[in-house]
């Protein structure tokens, strides 16, 4: 699948998102070992930090389905003119089940996709460098 492909599920995602105090929509999409697509979206509540990113409720919902295996991720954002990267907490949530080379793509409104990976994201990740990652 490709990157066009699994951002466009991303923003459907993002449609389903519960972002009242926000309105702030995303979604993202991961694409899982075996093909599949799992999505999520933000989710938040009236206490903002109990509020889940899509990033994790997409992983959080993938393994759920017995998936632990990924090859990439792309989220969007409809609310932002800009591409919006997966934020600090979502990175170091991410780093838990990929590789620095895992790709990850996001993209807002304006069209403009930025493509990166987990290791760029994601720098000195001491459990990679150390090779128990």
């Amino acid at each position: 699948m490709d990157t066009k492909k699994l951002l466009e599920l991303a923003g459907v995602a993002a449609e389903r998102s519960y972002s009242p105090y926000s309105k702030f929509r995303v979604g993202a999409a991961l694409l899982c070992e075996d093909g599949s697509v799992v999505c999520g979206a933000n989710v938040e509540n009236r206490s903002y930090g109990l509020a889940i990113c899509a990033e994790r409720s997409a992983i959080v919902s993938a393994i759920a389905q017995g998936k632990k295996k990924y090859r990439a991720l792309a989220v969007s954002c409809p609310d932002a003119s800009y591409p919006v990267s997966p934020c600090g907490a979502c990175r170091q949530f991410i780093s838990e089940f990929v590789d620095p080379d895992f790709p990850v793509s996001f993209a807002g409104s304006d069209g403009a996709v930025v493509e990166t990976t987990m290791g760029e994201l994601f720098p000195h990740d001491a459990l990679h460098e150390l090779g128990r990652g």
